[in-house]
């Protein structure tokens, strides 16, 4: 039998799932599949609609060989998992002659811990574990969680946090789960052979694809210690989003109620002496971060790295004596134990990197009203760190509706790691961007309309003509309005005045309801409006009547006294580059495309992307910033676009009264 062609998987797959292929899926499979064999990186943007997914599986799974899917989203994992991987599994089987096993993996703490179930958990005040079932209220909410997890975990096969639905909160399930440090290992743990957690790697280890997050691929290529299986083929979808995720995974930080609760854990477990110098340094610590004034701190004040050192040293000693104490008083004392020394070990490794004051590192304080005081550590740039770990020994496939930024793909490139596209060098991997567009037609389906009358934004000023202008839009759009604000207080002001100009279009606001509610509303009817931040321009999929204008306030830059955005701008610009336009413009691009992106989901879809922001039409960088939008047709008439409006408005409410 012939070894079936390219083509002829993707058409079988592709008619297994119910879609229609696409040019771009054809292209995008076929340079996968090159990439592939010939072990070469590949940058692939392709726009909603492409059918990425497929345009990587297929090439993947005809490969045959061991392939690492990561993603940035929940909803994208269950759609690989759930539908994508069984149907494409179950068309190419019999034109493959084999039937890839495919898995899900995640870090630890997204797993049910049997032994934190049955036995109980550490507490921090008395000896040994008490019975977190019994300490919650049953009438409470935390209780009923509680109780619906202990019903779950006699039913679930996976232990997965994102099997159970409706979810429970985040202070329920950290009673139920531990973190890699807080495990005692399969070995040690009497329920480990029936961990999920385990049964989760054992099932990845013999799966062809395993499907993963950004954060758990963070994990294994920063901490040295594998958590992914060998494999010859990474694909990082939602790839726009990775610095980011690894950003955070990379980050440090260091607060007052942490480092109690570690003083709390250990004192049980170790010598009166260790427990009171680390009693005596957060002490020293908490009171500094009362004190302290936010910003970045490029050298450590003195009294703070003092608190420091004493902070470092206690935790040292703790985690020695921690190690050389044994209580045969103390109920289960190795989870105790772990669960000690998990947190002391956090506490003397933040410290010891602060201290250390790596030339590669951020260090700043931040206070905020509900959490209060923190100290975090975040690398300067993760390229050097994604260009070692990530390239080598393997292909990688990173694909994105945002990728081509300002036209090319060298800024994204750049923070991978990657030199310019077509320059090698030996420490340089070689890579290739393709574009292959998308299924739908921007420049007769979306206006992008720049209202360029507009006062310029100041920063964090009242703009009382944005509003007027917001309102008029709203009015001709009828509703259908999603509202992208550049922080939470805008969406917030925006969303109060709105509300009592216009009462006869409903405005939801982020932050009010759990985000899935908010979209499921939004979504039922054409006359609500949504307004919130960041996780809205880029988490919103309204395909149809009820999202026919986004609405920008401003250009998203970071803001000037963001710690981690300006040391990067500096460290480019003391280099010799341009420190705005590789990281405020590269970083505001990004979140316009994603926010653009939430316009045209479907082949009928129609509206406006306005921008509030009189910049994107008279700023120098106002080109860059258009170049990495959708090609839609481009005015500043607001005349024109209120008809516009009221014109696709009229034709939806027809629509919806058939």
């Amino acid at each position: 039998m012939t070894k079936p062609s390219l083509p002829e998987l993707l058409h079988a797959a592709v008619s297994a799932v119910g879609g229609t292929e696409r040019p771009g899926q054809v292209t995008m499979a076929e340079s996968v599949a090159e990439a592939i064999d010939d072990g070469s990186h590949l940058l692939v943007q392709a726009g909603t609609g492409t059918g990425k997914s497929l345009g990587y599986l297929v090439p993947a799974l005809a490969h045959g060989e061991r392939v690492v899917v990561a993603t940035a989203t929940l909803a994208l994992q269950r759609q690989l998992v759930e539908r994508d991987l069984p149907r494409t599994v179950d068309a190419l089987h019999p034109l493959l002659r084999r039937r890839p096993e495919f898995a899900m993996l995640k870090g630890r703490s997204n797993y049910l811990c049997l032994h934190r179930l049955h036995e109980g958990m550490p507490q921090d005040e008395e000896d040994g574990l008490f019975d977190q079932f019994e300490a919650a209220a049953p009438t409470s909410k935390l209780g009923q969680d509680l109780l619906r997890l202990r019903d779950w975990a006699d039913e679930t096969e996976s232990g997965d946090r994102d099997d159970l639905t409706p979810g429970v909160s985040d202070r329920a399930w950290a009673q139920v789960s531990v973190s890699s440090r807080e495990c005692l290992g399969a070995s040690k743990c009497a329920y480990g052979a029936e961990c999920f957690a385990e049964m989760a790697r054992e099932r990845a280890k013999l799966a062809e694809v395993v499907v993963t997050n950004h954060a758990l691929l963070a994990i294994d290529a920063i901490e040295g210690a594998p958590v992914l299986p060998q494999h010859e083929v990474l694909i990082v979808d939602e790839a726009h989003e990775l610095v980011s995720r690894v950003t955070g995974v990379a980050t440090g930080e260091l607060t007052p109620g942490q480092v109690n609760r570690a003083v709390r854990r250990a004192a049980k477990l170790v010598n009166e002496k260790a427990a009171d110098q680390l009693q005596t340094a957060a002490e020293g610590f908490e009171r500094l971060m009362e004190l302290a004034l936010p910003g970045r701190l490029e050298e450590i004040p003195e009294d703070l790295g003092y608190a420091l050192m004493a902070l470092r040293d206690a935790a040292r000693t703790v985690i020695s004596a921690i190690g050389a104490t044994r209580d045969k008083s103390v109920q289960d004392e190795d989870a105790v134990r772990k669960q000690a020394l998990a947190s002391v070990e956090t506490v003397h490794d933040v410290a010891e990197r602060v201290l250390n004051g790596s030339e590669w590192d951020v260090v700043w304080y931040e206070r905020h009203d509900r959490f209060g005081a923190s100290l975090r550590v975040a690398p300067m740039s993760v390229s050097g760190l994604l260009r070692e770990k990530l390239f080598a020994d393997r292909s990688v496939v990173l694909t994105s509706a945002t990728l081509k930024l300002g036209g090319d793909f060298n800024g994204v490139g750049a923070s991978l790691g990657l030199g310019p596209e077509g320059v090698e060098g030996e420490d340089l991997p070689h890579w290739k961007g393709v574009d292959v567009g998308s299924p739908f037609d921007y420049p007769k389906q979306g206006i992008l309309y720049v209202a360029k009358h507009l006062a310029r934004p100041a920063r964090d000023g009242e703009r009382a003509d944005m509003l007027d202008e917001l309102t008029g839009l709203i009015q001709a759009a009828g509703g259908r309005t999603l509202g992208l604000f550049s922080s939470m207080r805008a969406a917030q002001l925006a969303a109060e005045e709105l509300r009592s100009r216009i009462p006869e279009f409903p405005i939801l606001l982020q932050g009010e309801e759990t985000l899935g509610e908010l979209i499921k509303n939004f979504a039922a009817d054409p006359k609500t409006c949504l307004f919130g931040t960041l996780s809205l321009w880029q988490g919103v999929d309204v395909p149809g009547p009820s999202c026919q204008l986004v609405v920008m306030d401003k250009i998203p830059f970071p803001r000037p006294d963001d710690p981690l955005m300006s040391a990067r701008q500096k460290a480019v610009e003391d280099a010799g580059g341009n420190g705005f336009m590789a990281v405020a413009a590269t970083h505001a691009a990004l979140l316009m495309a994603q926010g653009a992106g939430r316009l045209v989901r479907a082949s009928g879809d129609r509206g406006v992307v306005a921008v509030l922001d009189q910049r994107l039409a008279t700023a120098r960088y106002g080109s860059y910033l258009k170049a990495s939008l959708p090609d839609f047709w481009y005015t500043t008439d607001r005349n024109q676009v209120r008809k516009s409006l009221a014109a696709i408005d009229t034709a939806a409410q027809r629509a919806e009264a058939k």
